[in-house]
């Protein structure tokens, strides 16, 4: 034997170890992950790799399930939500604050009447539009209309402009 061939064969041996080791660590890992059974002896190395592998198609079974589900809820989901925009009534609410006319009016999506027609009644009655905004939650949409008197001597007949924003929000056939 040469000097040399037992350094290279020490070398090797702790390689081999090395990567028993390892190969050791992976099949703890690999036992830490599947479900553990109910039988109490200790399986050989092969019988846990066919016991992960059949875990592993059990898994990806239940995720594609999974999915197929969740597209039949979302699926579900947008027809109920298509419906229920049309379920939503609106909500009028006038408020007078001296010269200032506070009209917040809530409506579903497909509302039947544009936000230009309610300025119009506005108008109409002698209101100036001051602000407008609008907000989207859900199915809802907020608005909140300012408006003030175009002249200070008439006023704003608020009853006059209600009853007006029910008939074109109720009935907007006109």
């Amino acid at each position: 034997m040469q000097p040399g061939e037992s350094s290279s064969k020490l070398g090797r041996n702790e390689m081999e170890k090395y990567r028993r080791m390892q190969m050791k660590d992976h099949v703890s890992n690999l036992v830490s992950l599947i479900p553990t059974q109910p039988s109490r002896e200790r399986l050989s190395f092969p019988a846990l790799l066919d016991q992960a592998t059949i875990y592993v198609k059990q898994l990806k079974d239940h995720l594609e399930e999974l999915r197929q589900k969740k597209e039949q809820l979302q699926a579900d989901g947008a027809g109920i939500k298509d419906q229920m925009i049309g379920l939503v009534s609106p909500v009028l609410a006038i408020r007078e604050m001296g010269s200032i006319l506070e009209v917040n009016l809530i409506t579903g999506l497909s509302k039947s009447f544009t936000l230009h027609q309610v300025f119009s009644v506005l108008q109409q009655e002698g209101a100036e539009v001051v602000s407008a905004s609008s907000s989207t939650v859900g199915v809802r949409v907020f608005y909140t209309i300012y408006s003030q008197a175009l002249s200070s001597r008439i006023g704003i007949a608020t009853s006059r402009i209600g009853e007006r924003l029910h008939q074109l929000i109720n009935n907007p056939v006109a």
